[in-house]
């Protein structure tokens, strides 16, 4: 396959040659496509995540970088030997609580969002246990082929995005198996609501909050966070100790986990999108409010 032939020599490249690149090419997107820089810069000025103009600037420059890099490891990880990626993970925080879930017979729900090096943490749990991930085709359908092939490593498998894969995920949780979950990824039409994310109102998906209350699962906050100097990744699984009472309580914990590390978002993901047959809120779309937790 001639796709696999040009990029496979990424996979081969250590992980300080690829950040060097990948933020070369994040920077140049930016400036090269206008609609992604002005979403990018709409997206975190909705985060208020900065002080002051000079702060937000510096903010947006380091968020093209980092998604110029996160582009890059995610071709390196679908290509490359999962051996020698999972050496990138430098160290890993509250593995045990996972591992305690899992012994007491449990199925274990991961949110990972578009934070950091998302792809390796799939990659990181699937070498040591069975994982079902929930995967949507990429609009770049030449990409799917790398996609499916690069993330079903060691244990892991796709569940699609429809019926039939959350019975996939159903029965995994109830066999006492993990599970993976972009929670931040907009559902389509009938699968979610609007709630608020960074106050603005997103069409959050309803999957997760109906998958703990079916189960009873242990879930996780899963975030890759991006070492200095290109020294890996500290992994950390955060328990979210309480079943969502509402998605307006998902959203905020995402949001908790972007705080961490805010530069390493991808905002310049449409998370705000409209999504086909839906009404956009305050036009019959019903937002729901975040409940106290």
């Amino acid at each position: 396959m001639m796709l696999r032939w040009l990029l496979k020599p990424l996979a081969w490249l250590p992980l300080s040659w690829l950040h060097i690149l990948g933020s070369a090419l994040g920077r140049l997107v930016y400036l090269a496509s206008r609609s992604y820089s002005a979403r990018l810069d709409r997206n975190l000025k909705q985060s208020g995540l900065f002080s002051s103009e000079h702060e937000f600037n510096r903010l947006r420059r380091r968020a093209a970088a980092e998604a110029g890099k996160t582009a890059l490891e995610l071709i390196a990880i679908w290509l490359g030997s999962a051996r020698r990626l999972v050496r990138w993970v430098s160290e890993v925080r509250n593995y045990a609580l996972v591992e305690e879930a899992m012994k007491a017979g449990r199925g274990v729900l991961f949110l990972t969002p578009h934070l950091g090096c998302f792809e390796i943490a799939a990659l990181y749990v699937g070498q040591r246990q069975p994982l079902t991930v929930l995967y949507r085709p990429p609009r770049v359908r030449w990409l799917e082929p790398l996609m499916v092939e690069g993330r079903q490593k060691g244990q892991t498998r796709l569940a699609t995005t429809d019926l039939k894969g959350v019975r996939h995920l159903l029965k995994a949780l109830r066999r006492g198996e993990a599970i993976g979950i972009l929670p931040d990824q907009a559902p389509r039409f009938g699968e979610g609501v609007w709630a608020p994310f960074f106050g603005r109102p997103a069409f959050t998906m309803t999957l997760c909050n109906r998958l703990q209350r079916a189960t009873g699962c242990a879930t996780f906050m899963v975030v890759a966070e991006r070492l200095p100097q290109s020294r890996g990744f500290s992994l950390h699984f955060d328990p979210i100790n309480h079943p969502f009472e509402d998605e307006g309580q998902l959203n905020a914990a995402v949001e908790g986990a972007i705080r961490s590390c805010p530069a390493q978002y991808l905002w310049g993901y449409d998370r705000y999108k409209v999504p086909r047959d839906v009404a956009p809120p305050g036009l019959g779309g019903q937002i729901v409010e975040t409940s106290a937790s």
